[in-house]
């Protein structure tokens, strides 16, 4: 880790933070906060759900804002009562991933439960290939609701396809346990993974609220790489549409997460903590070598 760090150009003391933004695409008031975030807040990072309606909208902009790091959000679950969306493979060729209306499964003990790894292989590497045929230069794969660390397979799977692409992949032991997964020990020593990771939770969200818990994140900060994982979107009819029944991770929470990250109380933060942002581009010209 320590040789990474230098090889950046930074010291073991330095706390270097991404400020993601997951799930662009999923639809527009999605994309449209995740456009603001980037260009007038201090997100430095989103990844786009291809399968979902509004992925080709934000892959415009991701082909038009090259500097705006973009990976792919490799989703494989969807989550939302009415709002519903499935593999960009026809579901007759991806069986295992998909329930009787062809939809994604909402939970990830759901997915774990019926997904074949060789199917869901098919089905990333399609995901990837989608949004290469749209023009993204993705700077990273990661995944919606990390459902790529549900099993050893899978996790392997992860991994293949990254190295297949030359794409660095998105891991983190904190997060496989934080989620309950038990797949940790899958994990290798030659994974680069992120184990710092912050990102809203519940309790904070009906209490102190969700300024609050970022404020907590950014103060308490790691040495070494760190990152906050964000959901921005505006509070607005659709997005309340889509949320519906869901209010964790829902539509005020998202609005929440675009009102902090674009605030200049925010980024004084950032200066006063002496945090060094950083992006999963400083990192793909290292990782994943051959």
């Amino acid at each position: 880790m320590h040789n990474l760090l230098e090889k950046l150009g930074y010291t073991p003391t330095d706390k270097l933070l991404i400020i993601h933004a997951d799930d662009a695409g999923l639809c527009y008031a999605e994309n449209r906060a995740t456009k603001k975030a980037l260009k007038e807040g201090i997100v430095n990072s989103y990844s786009i759900m291809v399968p979902c309606p509004w992925a080709y909208e934000m892959a415009t902009f991701a082909k038009e804002n090259p500097a705006f790091d973009c990976g792919i959000h490799l989703t494989l679950t969807c989550e939302w009562k009415h709002y519903k969306f499935g593999p960009v493979l026809p579901a007759n060729e991806v069986p295992s991933l998909v329930d009787g209306n062809g939809h994604f499964y909402p939970k990830r003990a759901m997915m774990k439960e019926n997904a074949n790894p060789e199917e869901v292989k098919k089905e990333l590497i399609a995901q990837v290939e989608r949004a290469l045929s749209w023009g993204i230069q993705p700077t990273h794969l990661d995944s919606h609701m990390f459902t790529t660390g549900l099993t050893k397979g899978i996790i392997q799977v992860y991994r293949e396809v990254g190295k297949l692409f030359k794409i660095p992949i998105f891991l983190s032991r904190q997060l496989l346990n934080d989620f309950k997964m038990d797949t940790e020990q899958y994990l290798r020593e030659t994974d680069f993974t992120i184990d710092n990771v912050f990102t809203g939770e519940w309790k904070w969200f009906e209490g102190e609220g969700l300024a609050a818990y970022y404020d907590w994140s950014l103060k308490n900060l790691k040495e070494g790489f760190n990152i906050i994982l964000i959901h921005p979107a505006y509070d607005d009819a659709e997005m309340q549409g889509v949320a519906i029944d869901h209010p964790n991770f829902g539509a005020a929470w998202r609005q929440c997460d675009l009102d902090y990250f674009t605030s200049n109380r925010t980024k004084n933060l950032i200066e006063k903590y002496n945090i060094k942002l950083i992006t999963w581009s400083n990192l793909k010209a290292i990782l994943h070598k051959d």
